[in-house]
């Protein structure tokens, strides 16, 4: 497995492009702010982009959407969108064909309704939701419990050797583990939604008291 972690503008965006060795299939995952840069990369290394996601719709993400369908006539897709090539819809458990690999869709709402993390083989692409250290902002009480409930109903349950690549580079690195998020990111550590609320709402004085950028 090829994977190829993008700095694409914006607010520290992140793209990536994971492609399958054997075959040279390739998918591409929150092409935001250059996808030119990604879909050249993918040409001059023989890969073919089979499909392309978008981990939610949020504009810093979707922004080159329509760029990267003129230039590969592939729609990128978002939670709830069906693949016209196979049929799939991007749902929870969805699993979508790389070559010899297999993408499956992990729902993963909080930061947003829509938002998905994808994981193949060990590699787990977080978008919003889990950063390095961190986790993805939320706008009220309802939306900071659903994305505990994804955290640690579906995240934290992974193997601890799982490659973690968010979708910016807020963090203390570009990519981490889930067994290092588990050890040490301090959303995670929280005994309790209540707990975890509360950094949330305190996050700015936490940041200070412990010197984080």
């Amino acid at each position: 497995m090829v994977i190829e972690q993008f700095r694409t503008g914006g607010d520290r965006n992140f793209g990536y492009l994971v492609a399958c060795e054997t075959t040279g299939d390739a998918l591409v995952i929150d092409v935001s702010f250059n996808p030119a840069m990604i879909v050249h990369f993918a040409s001059e290394r023989g890969f073919v982009i089979r499909s392309i996601f978008s981990t939610h719709g949020h504009d810093d993400h979707t922004n080159g959407n329509k760029e990267i369908e003129l230039m590969t006539g592939l729609r990128p897709m978002l939670y709830g969108d069906t693949c016209p090539q196979t049929g799939i819809t991007v749902v929870d458990g969805a699993l979508f064909p790389l070559g010899s690999l297999t993408a499956r869709i992990l729902y993963t709402p909080g930061h947003t309704n829509d938002s998905i993390s994808l994981l193949v083989g060990d590699a787990l692409f977080t978008g919003d939701t889990l950063f390095t250290g961190k986790v993805g902002g939320t706008a009220t009480e309802e939306q900071a419990l659903e994305e505990y409930h994804s955290l640690h109903q579906k995240l934290m349950l992974l193997p601890s050797e799982t490659t973690v690549y968010p979708g910016h580079d807020y963090g203390v690195s570009p990519i981490s583990s889930i067994g290092v998020e588990s050890a040490s990111n301090p959303f995670l550590q929280q005994k309790d939604f209540k707990a975890f609320l509360y950094l949330k709402q305190n996050w700015i004085a936490y940041k200070k008291a412990h010197g984080i950028a």
